[in-house]
């Protein structure tokens, strides 16, 4: 079954890393097909920038996502300037620190302090991957063992450790529907 997704922030918070490393474990260890195109401004930090992606059981027929199923945001202009599109029943996913939705939206909304959740881990820059383990757990778009595996295969060595109790925080932490 297709699935559109697209995660994004802004540039220096790992979004493109994590879009690629969904599409690792989609395809490398779930056995998926996976396509991953990425998008940002001029700037190398600090501007919009998202990763999308498609996985499908199937061949996939049309590489580019045109109306995510799920959105991942991290980022109050990501949010402005990615929202549209997304499918009536689109799950989104945002950094409640950091993100603001208006008060009735279309979509099923979770939230999860994902760059607190990482302070408190001692990186911030782990937010990314607290994101993902949020997102596996809510979306069940790969499983757990796949992205475990696309994380360790992903990240230097010495942040191995890290990334691995930031993907625990987020895949445990409570999930509630707004």
């Amino acid at each position: 079954m297709r699935r559109e997704i697209r995660f994004a922030g802004f540039g220096g918070q790992g979004i493109i890393l994590a879009g690629l490393i969904t599409g690792r474990a989609a395809a490398l260890h779930d056995g998926k097909e996976a396509i991953v195109t990425q998008s940002y401004g001029p700037e190398a930090r600090g501007g919009a920038c998202s990763a999308q992606l498609v996985l499908d059981d199937r061949p996939i027929d049309y590489p580019m996502v045109t109306h995510p199923d799920v959105l991942v945001v991290i980022s109050q202009e990501a949010a402005q300037k990615y929202m549209t599109g997304l499918v009536d029943d689109g799950q989104v996913l945002i950094d409640e620190g950091l993100v603001e939705l208006p008060e009735h939206v279309l979509w099923r909304v979770s939230k999860i302090p994902a760059t607190a959740i990482a302070e408190q881990l001692g990186n911030r820059m782990a937010a990314n991957v607290v994101m993902l383990g949020f997102f596996t757990a809510v979306t069940g778009a790969v499983s757990r063992k796949a992205m475990e595996a696309a994380i360790k295969a992903s990240v230097r060595e010495r942040f191995i450790a890290l990334n691995m109790k930031a993907f625990e925080a987020g895949y445990t932490y409570p999930r509630q529907e707004a």
